[in-house]
């Protein structure tokens, strides 16, 4: 559990009742978006009715709001339904953070249409303040690209895309690259007798310069690779 000297109120009303938990800003917005162990961003297992007053929720309350007094379900439900209170510092540092997670998966993803290449970081970033865009510190990351995106395209040609690549690996690093191929998606694959290896692969196609950068430090500039299509 966090330090209850750095923690801040998460509350929620429901069924004509309200709640509030202790948590950690950063982490408590982390976990809207991931499964996180819940005593890993809450400050105390108990559930308040007023925090500030330490006049803790009833029974009642609960298993009638929530159909259980568990804390971890109840903690889980709060967070994700409810609001995270913070300060004005925090709330900049968490949109701070959330910016850049969005700038980087819009640049892994998407590319510029008129010329079927990424676009920087910093560019998106540039564009972004140009539009004028709003990030909410707390709203999970996947459900703000696609609208950030949106408002992009009035100042930035953008579109999400995916790319097909031919490798081709000389047999001495295989077992090396094999490793790096692992998370991206094979849709061929074709072992040479001389132990080389051609394999197709799909990939979002902002992620095309740092794969080519990690092919080509694992067989020291020796993989061969080509552009088949972009979809």
């Amino acid at each position: 559990m966090i330090s209850l000297d750095d923690a801040v109120i998460a509350r929620l009303t429901t069924h004509g009742h309200h709640f509030e938990i202790l948590v950690d800003p950063e982490m408590a917005a982390e976990a809207k978006e991931k499964d996180l162990p819940v005593r890993d961003w809450v400050a105390s297992d108990e559930v308040y009715r007023d925090a500030s007053k330490a006049e803790k929720a009833s029974e009642e309350a609960l298993k009638e709001s929530f159909g259980t007094t568990d804390f971890d379900k109840v903690a889980k439900r709060i967070i994700a339904k409810g609001e995270i209170q913070m300060t004005t510092e925090q709330r900049k540092e968490l949109i701070k953070a959330k910016k850049k997670q969005i700038i980087n998966a819009i640049a892994q993803n998407a590319i510029d249409p008129r010329s079927n290449t990424p676009h920087p970081p910093a560019r998106i970033e540039k564009a972004m303040d140009e539009a004028k865009v709003h990030i909410d510190p707390v709203k999970a990351t996947s459900r703000q690209v696609d609208e950030v995106v949106e408002k992009l395209r009035p100042v930035l040609p953008i579109k999400f895309a995916l790319v097909r690549v031919e490798i081709r690996v000389p047999p001495q690093y295989t077992g090396k690259v094999y490793g790096l191929l692992h998370d991206l998606k094979r849709v061929k694959e074709e072992w040479k007798n001389d132990g080389s290896l051609v394999a197709v692969v799909e990939m979002p196609a902002g992620m095309q310069s740092a794969v080519y950068d990690k092919l080509n430090s694992s067989t020291h500039g020796s993989v061969e690779t080509k552009l088949i299509e972009t979809i």
